[in-house]
């Protein structure tokens, strides 16, 4: 037994079939129910424990077509398929009593007898069959398919309905057929059939609801005429400009109107009530005094109505007279006087056949697309039956316990929440069931996995509320005003800074270019165009970009963040990289011989007259030299001012140039190589301008100055105050000085001795005997030089070592 999800709504019970919306709300996992072959007993025990099945065997092979019980109320009928059968159920007993094939499918049946035992059949291949206690008893033939049946008690007359305007008439007394009653229509137009056919309890008028032309014919069975026609309210059932599908090309090209046709018929039991069901899913209630309906109610799906009928008696709600309406989608019971409003409303998971309400009692039996046939307990309609009474125990037993839903004893979480809790290993297991994008995982388990994940989440979870709650009394009290705009920044405060920057220095400037335009005299003022004037300048755009709730995002979203330490924002702002990183302290930048050198030179030749234009510019205006045109304004231009200027500034040039030709010039600290070597013959020191080769080659000085001095070496003051030593490397490390003259002489000269020095490139053998070296005589020339010897030619070059000593 299975409750309706919803707990606010009318409680319905499934006792037989699948429960009420499983077939869509609910997963298939959680509804499907499992095997018992080849399980265990504990599992056996559980599925027929869990399992509550009203009436036993309430199945057929593969589907069900009608269901009805007998009058007395100890046994149902159904007919189903396949093969074509028709089962009988002892109520009592809660089971199956028999089972009988036929030969043909049926289309409807109606009990002759307060039991089971007499019945009579209409098939769909034109067939009446006529069962008794002992089986299959007659069968007969009508002129066309037939359509509805029913039975008029007092005449003994069985009545057919087909596809035609004739409704076939078969007296079980005499045993024969009687004429047929021919229905004419509103002006004699065909009909092409009739649907349905109601008997009334009361006074045993004829209803036939007619197929195409939206109308219900009565008929007296006294006189055998019609008595009276009901049209229904086409404009308000048929949509605006509906049309049919083309059924037949040439024939019925789908040009006409879409027919309106009747397909379920009930009346009351007082004799004046009517319901009647439309093709376009629409239930309409008709006092038989008056033509125009006193409700009407929409199914919601626009399909046929399958049944419609009315519940009387069996509690105080059900006395109100509530009316049941079927399709083949939903099931809905509604009050007959406020018809918007659901009593209940029921969803089967199979597309529906037969509805059957057992009388005076909440029990609906169904018939559907399903093996199983259905059955739905509502006690709020009525009690159980007596064969059943023991349904009122079982419903008052759940509904003191605590409702419980579908989903109750699981989890739904997502991938990301199950890597959270760590319960990602279980993917495939049976504690998981996958469903949608996520998994559904025991209550359970889910709570033991969020506490080891998070043994904090109460203290949390305080702390949270506690300080929500602070924040909520913080709301109450008196703040001071402040900047909101400065407060709304939350991130690119340095951008923010840069527009507020920005914004203040064009305040100022456009502040000083009024002032100098209040100045100057009007009559000195050309008049220019002042169309610039009107357009929104930098620093109104850069206020609006700060206070534009458009680019709000940008300075509160911190998915709008710009990250200064990207490869990205290097390569779009590579001088804002270059100054951050000038002013780092850790990294000084100095300047180069180069860069000093052409300082000097561009200072050295500078124009005079436009240094002292600039500088008379300079101290004149100040801060004032910035280009007035950034706001695409004009350039005011006036004649005097300028000739004053320039005559100020030429006597300020003259003055800077006398200052600086007094004062010492500074030379160059780069010593330039020629290009062909200069011997100084006249003085004592070595040439400063003769390279590493001619110094080399040059006699070295005599032994007394060795012995005052203790070294070759020569000393020149230059004019800057610098101190140039020019001095012979030695040519080993033994300490001794090396001259070619001095070779054989004294202790480091003696051949073998211990400290004589080998020349480079010599090799000594035998007695005396060398082979290899240089001629220290001979000074080579310059296309004799090789390798790094040889001096670079056609260009100016300049020795290494002198940019390293700089």
């Amino acid at each position: 037994m299975s409750l309706t999800v919803d707990p606010s709504a009318v409680k319905v019970y499934t006792v037989n079939g699948e429960a009420s919306g499983s077939s869509s709300s609910l997963p298939d996992w959680l509804t499907r129910k499992r095997e018992a072959k080849g399980k265990g007993k504990r599992v056996i025990r559980e599925h027929i424990e869990g399992t509550v099945e009203l009436i036993q065997h309430f199945d057929f092979p593969e589907a069900s077509n009608k269901v009805k019980t007998t009058r007395d109320g100890h046994h149902a009928i159904a007919t189903g398929t396949y093969k074509p059968q028709i089962k009988t159920w002892d109520l009592d007993q809660l089971s199956l009593k028999f089972e009988r094939h036929t030969d043909a499918e049926n289309v409807d049946f109606v009990m002759l007898s307060d039991d089971w035992t007499k019945s009579i059949h209409l098939q769909n291949d034109r067939s009446v069959e006529l069962h008794t206690q002992g089986g299959f008893h007659y069968r007969t033939r009508i002129p066309r398919f037939g359509r509805a049946l029913a039975y008029h008690f007092p005449s003994c007359d069985a009545l057919f309905a087909a596809s035609g305007p004739e409704i076939y008439r078969l007296n079980l007394d005499q045993g024969r057929f009687l004429s047929p009653l021919i229905l004419q229509g509103e002006g004699g137009e065909g009909i092409a059939g009739v649907n349905v056919i109601d008997i009334n309890p009361a006074h045993q008028l004829f209803g036939f609801g007619v197929e195409g032309n939206g109308t219900v014919e009565f008929w007296d069975p006294r006189s055998r005429s019609r008595v009276g026609i009901l049209h229904l309210p086409r404009d308000r059932l048929m949509p605006i400009n509906s049309f049919p599908k083309a059924a037949l090309p040439g024939v019925d090209d789908g040009t006409q109107p879409a027919q309106l046709s009747v397909t379920a018929l009930s009346s009351r039991a007082d004799g004046l009530s009517y319901a009647v069901g439309t093709s376009t899913g629409h239930t309409l209630l008709y006092d038989i005094r008056s033509a125009r309906h006193t409700a009407i109610k929409d199914q919601g799906y626009g399909l046929p109505v399958k049944n419609v009928s009315w519940i009387e008696g069996g509690s105080r709600m059900a006395g109100e007279g509530y009316v049941l309406s079927a399709d083949k989608k939903v099931i809905k019971i509604w009050n007959r006087n406020s018809p918007e409003v659901n009593f209940t409303s029921i969803t089967p998971a199979n597309d529906l056949n037969d509805v059957h309400h057992v009388p005076g009692s909440g029990l609906l039996l169904l018939a559907n697309e399903g093996i199983k046939m259905t059955s739905y307990f509502v006690p709020q309609l009525g009690p159980a039956p007596k064969w059943c009474s023991f349904l009122e125990n079982l419903t008052e037993e759940m509904e003191d316990q605590t409702t419980r839903t579908a989903y109750q004893d699981f989890k739904f979480v997502d991938r990301n929440e199950l890597t959270k809790l760590g319960l990602d290993r279980l993917v495939g297991t049976p504690a998981l069931k996958p469903y949608m994008h996520g998994y559904f995982v025991s209550l359970e388990l889910y709570d033991a996995a969020r506490v080891i994940a998070n043994p904090y989440a109460y203290a949390e979870h305080r702390e949270r509320m506690v300080q929500e709650k602070m924040e909520k009394m913080a709301e109450t009290r008196i703040r001071s005003r402040k900047n909101t705009a400065a407060a709304a920044v939350k991130v690119n405060k340095a951008l923010a800074e840069k527009l507020k920057k920005e914004e203040a220095r064009m305040r100022k400037h456009e502040e000083r270019k009024a002032k100098r335009a209040h100045v100057q005299p009007e009559e000195d003022t050309m008049e220019v165009d002042k169309e610039g004037d009107e357009e929104e300048t930098p620093a109104q755009g850069a206020a609006g970009l700060l206070s534009d709730p458009r680019f709000a995002a940008v300075f509160q979203d911190p998915e709008f963040e710009v990250d200064q330490n990207t490869r990205e924002y290097a390569l779009l702002n590579p001088s804002s990289v270059t100054q951050r990183q000038s002013r780092d302290p850790g990294r000084p930048r100095a300047k180069t011989a180069v860069e000093e050198e052409e300082e000097e030179s561009d200072k050295a030749s500078s124009d005079p007259l436009s240094e002292s234009e600039d500088e008379s510019e300079d101290n004149k205006n100040g801060s004032e030299s910035e280009d007035s045109d950034n706001a695409g304004e004009l350039w005011q231009d006036n004649i005097r001012a300028r000739i004053a200027a320039r005559d100020s500034g030429i006597e300020q040039g003259r003055a800077a140039r006398a200052a600086r030709a007094a004062a010492p010039r500074r030379e160059p600290k780069v010593r330039l190589v020629p290009l062909q070597a200069q011997n100084d013959t006249g003085g004592h020191g070595v040439d400063k301008n003769a390279t590493f080769g001619q110094r080399r080659s040059q006699p070295g000085p005599k032994d007394k100055s060795r012995a005052s001095t203790g070294r070759d070496s020569s000393v020149r003051h230059t004019v800057g105050g610098g101190l140039e030593v020019t001095f012979i490397p030695k040519t080993s490390s033994s300490g001794n000085d090396y001259d070619d003259d001095e070779l054989g002489s004294g202790p480091a000269g003696k051949k073998g001795g211990k400290g004589a020095v080998k020349r480079k490139g010599v090799e000594s053998f035998g007695a005396g005997m060398e082979r290899g070296g240089e001629d220290p005589d001979h000074e080579m020339s310059e296309t004799e030089r090789e390798g790094r010897t040889k001096r670079r030619q056609g260009m100016r070059s300049g020795s290494k070592n002198t940019f390293r000593r700089m």
